[in-house]
């Protein structure tokens, strides 16, 4: 399972969603769902029949759902503890992380836990999907977004959050704003993006595009969602649906999807590190049809320890399926995690493989 820390709210539901249609035992201490339709609240790995999407809501915790008027589940108990005792202990090591502006060293971390620093680092991957660092790196992120929002200096937003110096911010959050911080403050005021929205194989597709070229490429369940998402990262951009103007570039994604090759490279307006685009380019350069490990292409690209960083760079791809990180799966075997859930990154892998063989 990914990390529910996830980059916007949005996605941290999706991955949410994804731990809920596999029943996954991990996540039984990190959420809940609630159910509209029946007024029951449930564990992840619940095995009563799935629900609808639209009608399920996700709590913290129990008492959070019995406040909004649910009750428990019969089948999976969720008032009564996990049995897996590292749970708990990962639980308090992500609230720490979450409420605290300073990170606290693995060692520390560790031995609040009863444990070495290396079972401490296993069992918090096994659980949560990401290490404690990158845990506290989306955790930060989200901070400077929230702080950038309110009046005053970037520099102070940026110290306020937890970022240590500057170089650290431009280096680590920066690229994943997609613009300058001054204009992100100011909800992209000034900016111009179009966008358009289109039926995909996968679900809806929307691409969004600068004077430049293309920005952002998302994937969901509704065109609403997907719009909606676009405006509240930026709401005081001029955002404009503009159907025909991008029609030839969706229809280029879109065709990757059922197994035409691009007419023609895409023109991208995407901000990264040159670190992160060389991992971008590595994945560009991975053929249809074929997946690559973290570790493969760290060695790609000169960086063999690198993989953890290579895995940050393809959570950060704001360009999905034009910038492929779907074909980069653990070493450990499995699809891996992905931003727009694990079910659609099978998909795209087994179309992928079955263009690649009529091909």
């Amino acid at each position: 399972m990914t990390a529910l820390a996830a980059l916007s709210h949005r996605d941290v539901d999706d991955e949410r969603w994804d731990a809920v249609l596999a029943r996954d035992r991990r996540a039984d201490a990190l959420f809940l769902y609630a159910v509209t339709s029946t007024g029951v609240f449930c564990r992840p790995s619940c095995p009563s029949r799935r629900p609808r999407r639209d009608r399920v809501r996700f709590f913290a915790s129990p008492g959070e759902a019995q406040q909004a008027g649910f009750r428990a589940c019969r089948r999976c108990r969720p008032l009564e503890p996990t049995g897996d005792p590292w749970i708990a202990k990962v639980e308090r090591a992500c609230r720490q992380l979450a409420n605290t502006d300073e990170r606290p060293p693995l060692a520390t971390l560790a031995a609040q836990a009863g444990s070495s620093r290396y079972h401490f680092l296993r069992n918090f991957q096994r659980i949560v999907g990401v290490s404690p660092r990158e845990f506290a790196d989306a955790r930060r992120f989200e901070a400077v977004k929230r702080r950038l929002r309110e009046p005053g200096e970037v520099t102070a937003a940026l110290f306020d959050a937890g970022y240590g110096s500057s170089s650290r911010f431009y280096e680590r959050a920066v690229p994943k704003l997609a613009m300058t911080p001054v204009t992100y403050r100011d909800g992209g005021r000034g900016q111009a993006i179009r966008y358009a929205v289109a039926a995909s194989p996968i679900g809806r597709l929307l691409v969004g595009a600068t004077a430049q070229g293309i920005c952002r490429v998302e994937l969901g369940n509704s065109d609403e969602t997907l719009v909606a998402a676009l405006q509240a990262e930026y709401p005081h951009a001029q955002v404009v649906r503009a159907q025909r103007e991008l029609q030839a570039w969706v229809k280029q994604v879109v065709a990757g999807l059922t197994g035409r090759i691009p007419k023609q490279e895409l023109p991208l307006d995407v901000r990264g590190t040159a670190f992160q685009w060389q991992v971008w380019k590595a994945l560009m350069a991975i053929p249809r049809g074929e997946t690559r490990t973290y570790g493969a292409v760290a060695r790609a690209i000169g960086r063999p320890s690198a993989a953890r960083a290579v895995a940050r760079a393809c959570a950060s791809n704001p360009v999905a399926l034009v910038v492929p990180c779907h074909r980069v799966v653990p070493t450990a075997g499995g699809v891996g995690g992905y931003r727009w859930g694990a079910e659609r990154k099978q998909r795209i892998l087994a179309r992928e493989r079955r263009a690649s063989r009529r091909s």
